[in-house]
């Protein structure tokens, strides 16, 4: 997943005179020189968050076709409680005997960038298109009674996290708004 740049803050700096001595240098006033261009800043968080948003839709796709619902790949790009839900929908579809399995198909953008909030957000917004992604029985691949798919928006939050990460723990799919 892809983290933001962080800049470091400036730190005085020491230099040795001669093997003993330490000659301080001021500490340059960097506030105006090295401050992010928040538009730079901007379009790194709507990636980093978008690229999680990806991550987090091929976990889910892999991890319900393994129907694992303790796939590593899920904690990479999800954290609660989204994470949690995707996890028991998995093993609550491998209780049953059945599995994801085709393709799903998303869009996404973004519709709002909090970098300000604590912690820093970013809204995306998909119209995802789930026609050919089934949930099916795992014996004989026929497809669950009243599992058929559509396109309908969807809606999820990216959060960064102290480690830096970006991750989605919040999304809904708007079963009533088709798109």
């Amino acid at each position: 997943m892809c983290l933001l740049a962080v800049v470091a803050a400036a730190m005085p700096a020491t230099a040795c005179a001669s093997g003993r001595e330490a000659v301080e240098r001021p500490t340059v006033d960097r506030d105006d020189d090295h401050r992010i261009d928040p538009d730079v800043e901007r379009r790194a968080a709507e990636k980093a968050a978008l690229d999680a948003y990806s991550g987090y839709l091929a976990a889910s796709r892999t991890a319900g076709l393994r129907s694992d619902p303790r796939a590593p790949e899920l904690s990479r790009f999800l954290a609660d409680p989204l994470l949690t839900r995707v996890q028991l929908s998995i093993r609550d579809a491998k209780e049953h005997g059945a599995m994801r399995t085709g393709t799903l198909k998303s869009d996404p953008t973004v519709t709002a960038v909090s970098l300000d909030a604590k912690p820093a957000t970013v809204d995306i917004q998909d119209c995802l298109d789930t026609t050919g992604y089934r949930l099916v029985y795992a014996k004989d691949k026929r497809p669950v009674p009243g599992s058929g798919g559509g396109r309908h928006l969807s809606t999820a939050t990216a959060t960064r996290y102290p480690d830096g990460r970006w991750l989605i723990n919040s999304g809904t799919t708007h079963r009533d708004q088709p798109c």
